[in-house]
């Protein structure tokens, strides 16, 4: 099954999924007011508080930045990744807001243990998404591998591509390491599942009997 689609926290919006109990979520909003020496000199205007009706956790933006807490604005995993690349994905999105480069490299190391699960060596990423390719895969799983390969390498080597001050590059590749997971994973599962639960036995049988070599 495709999985719910994420919305990302941004200023204003009257809802999002939200950073502290993950929801997708109303938001409120209210102003910052600033205060010297007791004495309340009015609102920040670059600055604004949201509260998440749900939990009732709140966070705090400047300009357009949330500066509380510090997390990336980028989906949370798949919940289908196997459990290592869950925490290396958690990982990246806990260090994305202040270090795009490494949150770029974990997620990297996330697409080699895709491929080590999808059958692969798990070595050599580039060798392991043209092995995939031979064995049909689709365009746009190649795409996203080989996106989330190429940034990711040029994040720990120098190259022509710098996510250094770039968040936004860094923040699309949560959603290609999703989209993966989604057609590699979910749907063969989701799959697999209906086609064990609703065929009956005798018919799964007629069918195997019929695609033997």
């Amino acid at each position: 099954m495709t999985q719910t689609p994420y919305v990302a926290p941004t200023r204003d919006a009257t809802a999002f999924n939200c950073p502290h109990c993950h929801a997708y979520a109303k938001q409120g909003w209210g102003g910052l007011m600033r205060f010297v020496n007791n004495t309340n000199h009015g609102a920040i205007p670059y600055a604004r508080l949201g509260t998440c009706t749900h939990c009732e956790g709140f966070t705090i933006w400047l300009y357009q930045k949330m500066i509380y807490p510090l997390t990336s604005p980028a989906p949370f995993p798949n919940s289908d990744l196997p459990e290592g690349i869950k925490q290396d994905f958690e990982e990246a999105r806990q260090i994305a807001t202040l270090s795009p480069r490494g949150a770029a490299a974990l997620l990297r190391l996330s697409i080699q243990k895709i491929c080590a699960h999808l059958g692969e060596e798990g070595k050599n990423i580039n060798k392991d998404i043209a092995s995939l390719v031979v064995k049909g895969l689709p365009v746009k799983v190649q795409q996203a591998l080989d996106l989330v390969r190429v940034v990711g390498n040029n994040a720990v080597h120098p190259g022509q591509i710098d996510v250094k001050d770039d968040i936004g590059i860094t923040n699309n590749l949560f959603g290609l390491v999703n989209l993966i997971a989604d057609v590699m994973i979910t749907q063969p599962k989701h799959i697999q599942e209906m086609y064990n639960t609703v065929i009956p036995d005798s018919h799964r049988e007629a069918i195997e009997n019929r695609d033997k070599p």
